[in-house]
């Protein structure tokens, strides 16, 4: 088995053509199976997009603390905004990750009914006063979240379920776009922090745009690490942990990680592609036998994703705690 990530073209899910559609429905189970991981290209989002972004991105973590904390994510009732060095906990064995980061998710005006009503993980984005952020970042998770049903789409067909089974649940969906900066290497507090602690996904599936400074490690089913380095225009695609259990873990939620670079800064995009709150995550139809019962109980997005926050961020903990 080649020790390397599969990468498929997706344009034909572009195009109106059923043998296109199916080869890379294919080839995106067989990737799905196998790994948990690939990386795309032919996709439609365009460099001088990516440029834009990096360039956004740039300019945001070279702001002074005090500047990027009038948006402290921990200072946010429905987790949006500004997160420092050290904020998460990937790894519970490991220090806090090396990286700082800004979460946006679909914006709900504060006079939405979900909004009033206190519904965890819905309301209004908190940008960062930088000209054109707003407008940029907006139209990135719109597009985003596009790309990613349009993946949903194709995975539909390999999984014997309705072609629209997932876009009727993401609607207003709790999706989080999160721009990422890592420091060099040589500013961690110790030999153990780590960029991003070894750890799966929580959603659905995740989109990486990386730059080229390279870091992102993915565990094998062997369980070696093995780098998945930067390829100019593709975006990194892995399944998080709900995909693998509406599929009762016919696809993986595979284990990955961020090791620093040395001497440079990374910056990576993450968009985490996660249903409506009220979705039920339970075993698909087809994803289960008399020799292969459901592994995992019912639950709904909204919580799990909780769950997991719970697990990851202190500040989470302690507001749970209040």
């Amino acid at each position: 088995m080649p020790n390397s990530l599969p990468l498929i073209d997706i344009s034909p899910l572009y195009q109106n053509d059923d043998a296109g559609w199916l080869a890379v429905a294919q080839q995106i189970d067989a990737a799905c199976r196998e790994w948990g991981f690939f990386y795309i290209k032919g996709h439609p989002i365009s460099p001088e997009r990516i440029d834009d972004l990096l360039s956004a991105a740039k300019t945001f973590f070279a702001k002074s603390d005090a500047e990027k904390l009038r948006i402290d994510i921990t200072q946010s009732e429905h987790h949006r905004g500004y997160g420092g060095i050290a904020t998460e906990q990937l790894d519970p064995t490991k220090p806090s990750d090396l990286k700082e980061t800004f979460d946006m998710g679909f914006h709900m005006p504060a006079d939405h009914p979900e909004v009033l009503a206190g519904k965890p993980l819905r309301g209004p984005n908190r940008h960062p006063d930088q000209l054109g952020w707003a407008a940029l970042m907006e139209q990135h998770y719109t597009d985003m979240q596009e790309l990613a049903k349009t993946l949903l789409r194709a995975m539909t067909i390999a999984l014997g379920i309705e072609r629209d089974f997932f876009d009727v649940r993401f609607n207003e969906p709790i999706s989080v776009l999160r721009m990422i900066h890592y420091p060099p290497r040589h500013t961690a507090s110790s030999a153990e922090q780590q960029g991003a602690g070894a750890h799966t996904d929580y959603g659905c599936i995740t989109l990486l745009y990386q730059d080229d400074a390279g870091g992102l490690q993915v565990q094998n089913v062997q369980g070696e690490w093995i780098d998945a380095p930067p390829i100019a225009g593709s975006f990194v695609v892995n399944l998080g942990d709900m995909m693998a259990r509406w599929s009762n873990d016919r696809y993986k939620s595979t284990p990955h990680r961020v090791i620093s670079p040395l001497g440079v800064d990374r910056y990576s995009m993450p968009f985490f592609a996660e249903p409506h709150p009220d979705t039920e995550i339970s075993c698909l139809p087809g994803c289960s036998d008399a020799n292969n019962p459901p592994k995992y109980p019912a639950t709904t997005s909204v919580d799990y994703l909780l769950s997991r926050f719970a697990d990851t961020y202190a500040y989470f903990r302690e507001q749970e705690a209040v």
